[in-house]
């Protein structure tokens, strides 16, 4: 499995139940490496998309304990387990924080947008420069979009 994820310098994610800031660029390459592949997210993740809709051209995994929680067009885990007994390998976790932890050990590559800024936040990702079971596969040339700079970089778990 894949994820994919946009952090601060301080590998934070959000704040309030939202993304740090939102990178147009950054949105359509998020778009282009998940078009067509099943996305995995959480209940909350799935509330801040337009509408609070599953993204089109995707199979949208949602892990929730809600019971009550049953979104058209999405389906629906209760337990991490049920969860990677459906979810194919070529699946991008894609958010939030709690999806993130208990299924980046599932991972092989992470696609980080790393922002050369510092947010107020209330949610992180962990931090895969300082985790030796993970490194640099790729890093691309530092972008700039909406007076923000941000570069991409590629991490693959070391075997």
């Amino acid at each position: 499995m894949n994820a994919i994820v946009a952090v601060d310098e301080n590998w934070a994610i959000g704040k309030d139940g939202d993304q740090l800031c939102y990178i147009s660029t950054d949105l359509k390459r998020f778009k282009e490496l998940t078009l067509g592949h099943p996305v995995i997210l959480g209940r909350r993740t799935l509330a801040t998309f337009p509408g609070g809709r599953p993204l089109k051209g995707r199979r949208n995994l949602i892990l929730s304990r809600d019971p009550a929680f049953l979104p058209e067009g999405a389906e629906v885990f209760r337990d991490v387990e049920s969860l990677l007994a459906q979810a194919p390998e070529d699946s991008f976790i894609i958010g939030g924080e709690s999806v993130y932890k208990a299924l980046l050990p599932y991972c092989d590559r992470v696609y980080v947008t790393k922002i050369s800024r510092s947010f107020p936040a209330d949610t992180w990702f962990p931090n895969l420069d300082e985790d030796p079971s993970w490194r640099v596969g790729r890093e691309e040339p530092p972008l700039e979009d909406g007076g923000l700079s941000f570069r991409y970089v590629t991490y693959e778990r070391v075997k």
